[in-house]
């Protein structure tokens, strides 16, 4: 099954097969580690999905900065 859901941002690191599943289900994804808040409200603008652990805090400011999430 495909989910109309592309391209995720992937702001830490992960284990590689959360991008595989992704991959293999047709979302394409972009990893940036170690984004600053500003840098992150920047990225999430062209993103579709947000995938983080819990070093990345999101808050009602970077939910507001994803115009298409």
């Amino acid at each position: 099954m495909s989910l109309a859901i592309e391209p995720v941002l992937i702001s830490e690191s992960v284990d590689p097969s959360c991008e595989t599943n992704l991959s293999q289900n047709g979302i394409s994804t972009t990893t940036k580690v170690g984004l600053t808040a500003d840098q992150l409200k920047s990225e999430i603008q062209n993103y579709q999905g947000l995938k983080v652990r819990s070093a990345t805090k999101v808050n009602s400011d970077i939910i507001s900065a994803g115009k298409i999430l």
